[in-house]
């Protein structure tokens, strides 16, 4: 694992030491050599690395990494510019309009939101091509639990977003009375739309105002398409 370069290699370098995390890395090692693996390697940890601990003040907590190609970076439900914007964005801006008035963009690139400190982490950080959940229960989840369980230390503020069942399971690690814990469906599709009207945006930036912190501008900016 490269070093990330801020406060998050000092957080993890005995964790990365355990046996389960350790049995991880040759189970990726086998897969990335044998099969089409999201993110590319190199974007596993993109999530931690952009965002800080010290900086975190928002997380969204995801599923698993997108599966189709050009898609998955290592930040939950962001895809790179020149991708497509998938469903689950596509109703993530949805929402995000009809909450705070956001313009829904023509891309799905969510670093801007990172920067702010704006964790976006998934549950499970790789995923076989095609295949959802394909690398569920091989240790990830005990990483994203550690991961978890240190924010949940934080004595500055935190608002998590718990989007799908398999977020949601963090919830009883979220312990610390000063933090805000927003649970909402997945907004994939097969959510039936039971995701719609969660209003977690909104009541983020309330939460945060009301402890003096910034709010998060969730607008993303278009990119600009040249046509010849």
């Amino acid at each position: 694992m490269k070093p990330l370069n801020n406060d998050w290699d000092e957080i993890i370098a005995e964790e990365i030491k355990a046996p389960y995390y350790l049995k991880l890395r040759e189970f990726l090692k086998s897969e990335y050599s044998r099969y089409k693996i999201y993110p590319p390697m190199e974007d596993i940890f993109s999530s931690i690395r952009t965002t800080s601990y010290a900086d975190t003040k928002v997380v969204i907590l995801g599923q698993d990494p997108y599966i189709n190609e050009g898609e998955a970076h290592g930040m939950c439900f962001s895809v790179k510019h020149g991708a497509q914007i998938p469903p689950s964005l596509k109703n993530i801006f949805k929402e995000l309009h009809d909450d705070v008035g956001a313009k829904i963009p023509n891309n799905g690139y969510l670093m801007n939101w990172a920067k702010q400190g704006v964790l976006l982490l998934n549950t499970c950080l790789t995923v076989r091509a095609g295949l959802s959940k394909s690398h569920a229960g091989k240790g990830w989840e005990e990483l994203t639990t550690f991961l978890i369980k240190k924010l949940n230390e934080k004595q500055s503020p935190i608002v998590f977003m718990l989007w799908g069942n398999d977020a949601k399971s963090k919830q009883e690690l979220i312990t610390n009375p000063i933090h805000k814990v927003l649970t909402a469906a997945h907004p994939s599709p097969l959510a039936g739309g039971r995701y719609f009207g969660s209003k977690h945006f909104s009541q983020a930036n309330m939460f945060l105002k009301s402890h003096g912190l910034k709010e998060i501008n969730w607008q993303i900016e278009d990119i600009i398409l040249f046509t010849v």
